[in-house]
């Protein structure tokens, strides 16, 4: 699949755009299923500088099948060195893009693991209504915790292999979201998984996602952070500048870590 990314600090980044990203997905919906369910990731600059001090998370968002361009530091990054990433694509944009692709075609199945009961719930009345040839499956809120023990993730497996959806869309907060899929991936009976954090939260209408023109000019980033400031203000002011200065070594050849 490396004829469709480009290489961004190590990170084999998607170049299709959206709407070939979504198809590409279908298309490997339908194909023979491997060993391990196909997955798919973002990388931001908070994501990347976090997995600089997280193994783990490295390796996931490396052997992600797709690793989206989610941010206009991605987009920044690949015109610095050079690249050909012209197009933002969110985790939102794949969840509403693959939705709407899949309500138009022959019957699928959807599972939604993460987030509260409460808004699994807002979730489903709304899903329901917006996509009504893609039947929900299950869902199912984990408890809230650093890491699960090895009974709550058999459960977790268990549940979602038991009806075998053809969609899992996890939303879990990153890293654990990531990390999650990408150790599990090889005992979930699923097509595809996507790593979709907040994208629960703004579909049930518990948070407001920023208006288009904020989303247009890149700066999506900038009513959220008003909205949510001590939560957000690591990723604004630490994690991005971190994510431009290895941008820069990178283009100048130095070693980034």
């Amino acid at each position: 699949m490396l004829w469709f990314s480009e290489s961004i600090l190590d990170y084999k980044v998607c170049k299709l755009g959206c709407k070939a990203t979504v198809i590409d997905i279908i298309n490997s919906m339908v194909q023979p299923k491997g060993k391990s369910c196909r997955w798919m990731a973002c990388l931001n600059p908070h994501s990347y500088t976090v997995s600089t001090n997280d193994i783990t998370f490295s390796s996931a968002l490396k052997n992600a099948d797709w690793l989206v361009p989610d941010g206009v530091g991605v987009i920044l990054a690949s015109k610095i060195l050079g690249g050909s990433i012209r197009e933002r694509v969110t985790g939102s944009d794949v969840f509403f893009g693959l939705s709407e692709a899949l309500n138009h075609r022959d019957e699928h199945t959807v599972f939604f693991l993460g987030s509260t009961e409460s808004t699994l719930s807002e979730i489903k009345a709304r899903f329901e209504r917006d996509y009504p040839k893609i039947r929900i499956v299950g869902m199912m809120s984990p408890p809230f915790k650093p890491a699960y023990s090895c009974e709550e993730i058999d459960l977790m497996i268990s549940t979602i292999n038991s009806v075998s959806p053809d969609v899992l869309w996890v939303g879990m907060t990153a890293p654990k979201q990531e990390k999650w899929i990408y150790e599990n991936r090889d005992r979930l009976n699923v097509k595809f998984a996507g790593a979709i954090g907040a994208v629960f939260d703004f579909y049930a209408g518990k948070i407001k996602r920023s208006h288009p023109i904020f989303q247009s000019l890149g700066l999506e980033w900038l009513p959220r952070f008003l909205q949510e400031p001590r939560r957000l203000w690591r990723r604004t002011f630490i994690s991005a500048p971190i994510f431009l200065w290895h941008i820069l070594l990178a283009k100048f050849n130095f070693k980034t870590f």
